[in-house]
C-alpha cells in the first residue's frame, strides 16, 4: 500500500513515537472478506443515531409542513452524508485506530477490509447524500450537507484533529449540521432558531467529548493525539469543561427567552441544564480521573448523551403541543 492511500500521520508528542504504529496495522495480505456488518460499522451507527434523531427533530419542530416523502428524503440523505463522512474519518484515521484500545478492533486495524475498499465506500456515500439532497428536497439544504461533511472529513479528520487540542471545540460544528439541515429541508430558509440547534450542539461538544477524554487519554497519547487533557493536563480540561457547561445552559433555554417555544421546551430545558452544571461540579473540583470506577467524568458523559435526547425531544413534543392546541 503506497503513502497516498493512508493519511498523513499526526504530529506525535509522546513518549513512543507514531511512526511505530505502522507495525500494528494488518498486512493485507492477511485480509479477511469484508462482511455487510464491516461496512455499517464503518458508518459509525452510535453516532449516526444521535444525528439521525437531531436532525428528525429539526424537521418536526420547523414552522410549516413538508410532505412525507421529502421530509423522509431528508433524513436519509441526513443519514448517507453522515455515514460517509464518519468512513472517510475511519480511513484517514486507520493507523491511529490501530494503536488505540477502544478502536482497534474496528474493520479497517482488524483487517477485516481495504483502505482504499473504506476510501470509495465513503465517497460514494458521501457524494449520493449531497445529489439526493439537492434534487430530493433542496439545494440549500444539500449545500449545507456537504459542508457538514467537508467539515467533518477534512477540517476536522485531518486537519484539526492532529495539529491542535482545541480540535474538538472547532470541529464541534459538524455535528451541529444536523438539526439546520432538517430545519431548512422544511422552511428553505436560515433563521435565528436553526441557527440556536446549531449552537446547542456546538456548545455541548466540549464538555461532552472532554468528560470522555479524561479517561482515555492514555489511547490519545499514545497515538499522538492532541487531545486537551494530554497537551494541558486534567486541570485546564476540567475548567474547560465547566466553562462550555455553563456557555451551554443559556443557549439551551434561549429558545424559551425569545418566544420561539413555550414553557414545555422551556422548563425542560431549564432543569436539564441546571443538572448539567450539578454533574460538572464535581468533575471540575477532582483532580484525576479513575478509569475503572464509575466516576463523575463517566457520569457527566453518560448524561450528557441523555441532555441531548431529551432536550430534542422536548423541543419536539412542544411543537406537537402548539400544533394541538394545548398551548397559545
Amino acid at each position: 500500500m503506497n503513502e497516498g492511500e493512508r493519511g498523513p500521520r499526526p504530529r506525535s508528542f509522546a513518549m513512543e513515537p507514531l511512526g511505530t504504529m505502522a507495525s500494528t496495522a494488518p498486512s493485507t495480505t492477511a485480509m479477511m472478506p469484508a462482511e455487510w456488518r464491516d461496512f455499517l460499522a464503518l458508518t459509525k451507527p452510535r453516532v449516526m443515531t444521535l444525528v439521525i434523531f437531531t436532525a428528525i427533530c429539526g424537521v418536526l419542530a420547523a414552522p410549516g409542513t413538508i410532505h412525507p416523502v421529502i421530509a423522509f428524503t431528508a433524513i436519509l440523505a441526513i443519514a448517507m452524508g453522515a455515514g460517509g463522512s464518519a468512513v472517510l474519518n475511519m480511513w484517514w484515521e486507520a493507523d491511529i485506530d490501530a494503536g488505540m484500545k477502544r478502536t482497534m478492533n474496528r474493520p479497517l486495524p482488524g483487517g477485516r477490509m481495504r483502505r482504499e475498499d473504506a476510501r470509495d465506500f465513503g465517497i460514494f456515500l458521501s457524494a449520493v447524500s449531497v445529489v439526493l439532497m439537492g434534487l430530493g428536497v433542496g439545494w440549500l439544504a444539500a449545500a449545507l450537507l456537504l459542508g457538514a461533511i467537508i467539515y467533518y472529513a477534512v477540517i476536522y479528520t485531518m486537519w484539526l484533529k492532529p495539529r491542535t487540542p482545541q480540535n474538538i471545540v472547532i470541529g464541534g460544528g459538524a455535528g451541529a449540521f444536523p438539526p439546520l439541515i432538517g430545519w431548512v429541508a422544511v422552511t428553505g430558509d436560515i433563521t435565528a432558531m436553526p441557527l440556536l440547534l446549531f449552537a446547542i450542539i456546538f456548545f455541548w461538544t466540549p464538555p461532552h467529548f472532554w468528560a470522555l477524554a479524561l479517561f482515555v487519554q492514555s489511547d490519545y497519547a499514545k497515538v499522538g493525539i492532541p487531545m486537551l487533557p494530554v497537551v494541558a493536563g486534567e486541570r485546564a480540561t476540567r475548567r474547560q469543561i465547566m466553562l462550555y457547561t455553563l456557555l451551554l445552559a443559556p443557549i439551551a433555554i434561549a429558545p424559551w427567552a425569545i418566544g420561539a417555544t413555550s414553557w414545555i421546551y422551556g422548563s425542560v430545558a431549564v432543569v436539564l441544564s441546571a443538572l448539567f452544571v450539578i454533574l460538572a461540579l464535581p468533575v471540575f473540583t477532582r483532580m484525576r480521573a479513575e478509569v475503572d470506577a464509575m466516576t463523575p467524568e463517566k457520569t457527566l458523559f453518560k448524561f450528557s448523551i441523555v441532555y441531548l435526547f431529551v432536550l430534542f425531544a422536548a423541543l419536539v413534543a412542544d411543537r406537537l403541543a402548539a400544533y394541538q392546541g394545548v398551548i397559545a
